[in-house]
C-alpha cells in the first residue's frame, strides 16, 4: 500500500484531520511571518525480547503516538508536541509556537502537495510476522547454535527486537509526505570458559524487514561470529602500546569513520564553526582515493529511509571525493542558514524532539588493493577486525576506540590475537594518513545506534581494508 494512505488511516482519519483542519493549523502558524514550519505525526509500535540460560527473562511491547509542531524564523525554532493528535491540541501546540514569529503573516495556507519518497523497503509490520511462541524458539534456536559450537561456552545470551513505525510529515508550503518503516534485530552474546578464565563476544544483524528473515543460515552465521570472537579472545595476549601502522578491517570498523569523521561532517557543526571540516570545501582534507559518502537509499538497510523526517527524499551525498571535501550532511534548517542543498538527512528519534542533520549509512568506497596485500605490507602493527564502543570530540577530532577483535602482525602475517586495545587519533588527520585502501567493500551486519545530543536513531556504517601508517596510538598494557 502507499505509505500516505497508510498513514491517513493511521493517524489521521481517526481523529477527524481532514486537509481542511491541517489547513486550519498551518494558518494559525502563519499568522506570524515564519520561514519554515512542519508537522510530524507518528504511530509507533516495538517490542523486545531476551533469552538467558535457555529461559526468556524479559519481554517488552509499548505503543507510542503523538505529533510534534516546529515554527522556524531565521535560526530561532519554536516547538511543542503532544500525544494528542486531535485538532484541539494541535491547535493549541501551533498557538504556542507563534511567539517567535515576526508580526506581519497572512494566515493563509498553501493547498496540499503529496510527495512520494523512494520505495526501499515494504510497507509491513514485523511484529506480527511471527506468533509469540514462533518469537521465543527462535531465540532457542540461537542458543542452541552456539552450544553446539564449542564445549567450551557456558552461557549464551540472545535478544530480538523489533518495531513498526508510520510517520506523516506535513509542511507549510504544502508538502506532503508519509513512510512505513519496519525494523528488526537479532543479537547473540556468548561467554566462554577455558582453565578459569572467561572471556565474551557477540554478533548480531538485522534491517528494514521481518523476522522471517532470519533463517537457520543466518543464526548459524550469527552464532559463528559470536564463538569464534570469544574463543580468540580467551587465547588473546595482552595490546602492545605506542603509535603504530595498524590495518582495519572491513564493514562494521567503519563505525570509526562514522563516528571519528562523520558527526564532523553534519551541517549544524560546521554551520556553527564547532567542526574541524568547517570551511574547507574545496580543500583536500583526505589522502588521494579516499571517497566518503552518505547514502540513504540502500534497500532494506537498518540505516535507509524512504524519506527523512521533514518528507524529504534521502539520497546519496559524495561528502569526500578523491579526498577532497565536496560537502555536508543537512537538514532543511540548516541548508537553508549556510545556502547550500538539503540533502534528506534532517533526522529525530520521535514526534518528541527535534530534527537535526544525523547520518544514514555512511561509507568509505572500496580501491583497487587486496586485502592479503595490505596485511602482507605491514612490517608491524595492529590488525582491528571488530570494534566496541568509543567516543570522540567534535571540535578537535579527537577519538577513542576500544577493539573488540584484534591481532598483532609482523612481517605481514597475523602473529597472535590481542585484547584491551584502543585507538587513540584524530578523525580528520588519520584521514590524511590512509595509505592503502582494499577492494573489499562491506556494510555492517545491521546493528548500528548513533546518539547525538540525546536523541538515538538506526544508522548504518561500512569500508574497505584500510591501511593507516602513524597517527594513531594503541593503548595497551604490553
Amino acid at each position: 500500500m502507499n505509505p500516505l494512505v497508510i498513514a491517513d488511516q493511521t493517524l489521521l482519519t481517526p481523529y477527524d484531520l481532514t486537509d481542511a483542519a491541517l489547513e486550519r493549523v498551518f494558518g494559525e502558524l502563519s499568522r506570524h511571518d515564519l520561514d519554515y514550519a512542519d508537522l510530524y505525526f507518528q504511530y509507533s509500535r516495538s517490542e523486545a525480547w531476551s533469552l538467558d540460560e535457555g529461559i526468556v527473562k524479559s519481554g517488552s511491547f509499548s505503543i507510542d503516538q503523538g505529533v510534534g509542531v516546529r515554527a522556524v524564523a531565521g535560526e530561532k525554532t519554536a516547538f511543542a508536541y503532544s500525544d494528542d493528535i486531535r485538532l484541539d491540541p494541535l491547535l493549541e501546540a501551533a498557538r504556542a509556537t507563534r511567539a517567535i514569529g515576526r508580526q506581519g503573516g497572512n494566515g493563509t495556507a498553501v493547498l496540499r502537495r503529496d510527495v512520494n519518497g523512494h520505495q526501499l523497503y515494504r510497507p509491513i509490520d514485523p511484529l506480527a510476522s511471527l506468533d509469540e511462541a514462533a518469537k521465543v524458539a527462535l531465540l532457542g534456536r540461537v542458543e542452541t547454535a552456539a552450544r553446539g559450537m564449542d564445549p567450551r561456552v557456558v552461557q549464551v545470551m540472545a535478544s530480538l527486537a523489533s518495531e513498526y513505525e508510520v510517520i506523516f510529515v506535513a509542511r507549510h508550503d504544502g508538502h506532503r509526505a508519509a513512510d512505513v518503516r519496519p525494523l528488526v534485530r537479532l543479537s547473540v552474546q556468548v561467554i566462554v570458559e577455558e582453565s578459569g578464565r572467561r572471556e565474551q563476544g557477540s554478533a548480531g544483524g538485522g534491517g528494514r524487514f521481518d523476522y522471517r528473515y532470519f533463517s537457520d543460515e543466518t543464526i548459524h552465521d550469527y552464532a559463528r561470529k559470536a564463538v569464534d570472537q570469544a574463543l580468540l579472545n580467551l587465547n588473546a595476549q595482552q595490546a602492545p602500546a605506542g603509535e603504530m601502522t595498524v590495518v582495519l578491517g572491513s564493514g562494521w570498523p567503519g563505525i570509526l569513520l562514522h563516528e571519528a569523521i562523520g558527526h564532523g561532517l553534519e551541517g549544524d557543526f560546521n554551520r556553527k564553526g564547532s567542526s574541524a571540516f568547517s570551511g574547507r570545501i574545496g580543500e583536500r582534507v583526505a589522502a588521494p582515493g579516499v571517497t566518503v559518502i552518505d547514502d540513504g537509499t540502500i534497500p532494506d538497510r537498518r540505516g535507509s529511509l524512504n524519506i527523512d523526517d521533514e518528507g524529504n527524499p534521502t539520497q546519496r551525498t559524495v561528502l569526500i571525493e578523491d579526498g577532497i571535501l565536496r560537502g555536508y550532511i543537512q537538514d532543511n534548517l540548516n541548508a537553508r542558514l549556510m545556502n547550500m542543498p538539503v540533502t534528506g538527512n534532517g533526522r529525530r528519534e520521535s514526534y518528541a524532539h527535534l530534527p537535526m542533520p544525523r547520518m544514514t549509512n555512511t561509507i568509505m568506497l572500496g580501491g583497487e588493493r587486496d586485502p592479503a596485500e595490505i596485511l602482507a605490507s605491514v612490517k608491524k602493527g595492529l590488525y582491528a577486525i571488530n570494534f566496541g564502543g568509543g567516543q570522540v570530540d567534535i571540535t578537535s577530532g579527537k577519538f577513542v576506540f576500544s577493539a573488540a577483535e584484534a591481532w598483532w602482525v609482523e612481517d605481514g602475517k597475523l602473529q597472535y590475537p590481542v585484547k584491551g586495545a584502543t585507538l587513540i587519533g584524530n578523525g580528520p588527520d588519520v584521514l590524511t594518513r590512509v595509505s592503502m585502501i582494499g577492494n573489499d567493500l562491506a556494510l555492517d551486519p545491521g546493528v548500528g545506534t548513533c546518539g547525538k545530543d540525546g536523541q538515538s536513531v538506526p544508522v548504518g556504517v561500512g569500508q574497505p581494508t584500510l591501511r593507516i601508517d602513524g597517527g594513531l596510538t594503541v593503548g595497551g598494557t604490553g
